[in-house]
């Protein structure tokens, strides 16, 4: 038949693309269909991330980012070689405020130690010998592993690699509904052996569609950059902040591009809609008041601090607010240089509703006909071919 496949994912960002690419390596004859609602791939966060590369230092032993974290930096640090894509090996430097933070720092250390990332301790006048315009507190983490990409050129290069093997595409078409493996779409009906769902935003609505993932819902978070638009500051590497590890949010850092541009952010700011990008773009009336019943029953809770963050992260829509953020860093940095946003992107972080907090690992639900990846944010882009791997060996059995 002519819309008959073997896989049939829904989704072209990072994670659908990898999938796909794994397939092929174990199942070369595999014929696979990806469906995706935009008019490219990598069009949500996928083509919207900050491009680092993460060195695994963030993530508790036992989770599902930290087995792959460093595994994959490695592996697309070589596809990236291979297909001669811009890399900035610039490294990393986390840097401590106070007395709290550095304690923090260590447990950063001791985390990344257990996971095998290469990273060390230094101090302060080591750290300033490396950056000598940062402000840190008696020490410093360095991450010589972190780097960054583009991460646009990594999808539009895997896309090809796909379409050379086979891999059939079809832009601006949504999935709408199945009845049993017959899957309607807002163009055409096609069946596929299985359905792997890799849809970001809307996964968890998908999934609810096949009985998966009842226990969950998508919350979205807005991400904003602002780009450094005057000379650039004189800084060789990524600065973060100690992050607060009870959520998964890093905090507004400095991020080196793959072609040596300054950028500060991101925003963890909660958006009204999946798609709130801007304005009233994208905007589903129904979608918004469900979200924000969601959200105000979480700010009225304060559950996982949400009140906190809200109020926190509203306050970075100023963009001196967020500048004199990353200032504390770097004290000398002029605020008034980080005057252009780039383009905001959507964290679909996925929450519990049973617990009331956000789930901090890669989430899959699923049987032997679909497979659904949930929750697949931050370090998802980095992670993702093994990432890939995984879901093929332990829910694909290619």
């Amino acid at each position: 038949m002519k819309n008959s496949y073997d896989f049939l994912i829904v989704g072209a960002g990072i994670v659908g693309l990898s999938i796909a690419r794994s397939l092929k390596m174990h199942r070369p004859e595999a014929k696979i269909l990806i469906i995706e609602k935009e008019s490219h791939e990598a069009f949500h966060a996928s083509g919207r991330n900050s491009g680092v590369l993460h060195a695994g230092f963030y993530y508790t032993k036992d989770s599902l980012k930290a087995k792959f974290c460093i595994a994959g930096n490695r592996a697309m640090k070589e596809y990236c070689r291979n297909k001669n894509i811009k890399l900035n090996n610039c490294g990393k430097l986390v840097v401590a405020m106070n007395e709290a933070e550095l304690e923090t720092l260590h447990e950063l250390e001791r985390r990344g130690h257990q996971n095998g990332s290469n990273i060390r301790l230094l101090s302060e006048a080591e750290a300033k010998e490396m950056e000598p315009h940062i402000r840190t507190y008696q020490k410093a983490l360095f991450s010589p592993e972190t780097s960054s990409v583009n991460p646009k050129e990594v999808c539009q290069s895997i896309k090809r690699d796909l379409e050379a093997q086979g891999v059939e595409f079809r832009f601006e078409t949504e999935y709408r509904g199945h009845k049993e493996d017959v899957f309607q779409t807002n163009r055409e009906d096609m069946t596929a052996k299985t359905f792997i769902n890799c849809g970001g935003l809307y996964a968890d609505k998908i999934a609810h569609d096949f009985g998966f993932g009842k226990n969950y819902r998508i919350l979205p978070f807005k991400g904003i950059y602002l780009k450094y638009s005057k000379h650039e500051p004189h800084i060789r590497h990524h600065i973060y902040p100690v992050p607060n590890i009870n959520n998964p949010f890093l905090g507004v850092h400095f991020t080196i591009t793959a072609d040596g541009h300054i950028k500060i952010g991101p925003t963890a700011i909660p958006a009204f809609w999946r798609e709130n990008y801007g304005g009233l773009s994208r905007l589903k009336i129904g979608e918004m008041f469900k979200i924000l019943w969601l959200e105000g029953k979480l700010f009225a809770s304060n559950s996982f601090g949400f009140r906190d963050l809200a109020f926190e992260e509203m306050r970075k829509y100023n963009k001196k607010y967020m500048a004199r953020l990353a200032q504390a860093m770097i004290p000398d940095v002029d605020i008034n240089g980080f005057n252009e946003h780039t383009a905001p992107g959507i964290r679909a972080q996925l929450l519990d509703l049973k617990t009331g907090k956000l789930v901090s690992d890669f989430a899959i639900e699923g049987d032997a006909k679909t497979v659904h990846v949930l929750n697949a944010v931050s370090p998802a882009f980095t992670c993702a071919f093994p990432f890939a791997e995984y879901v093929v060996e332990n829910y694909l059995k290619p």
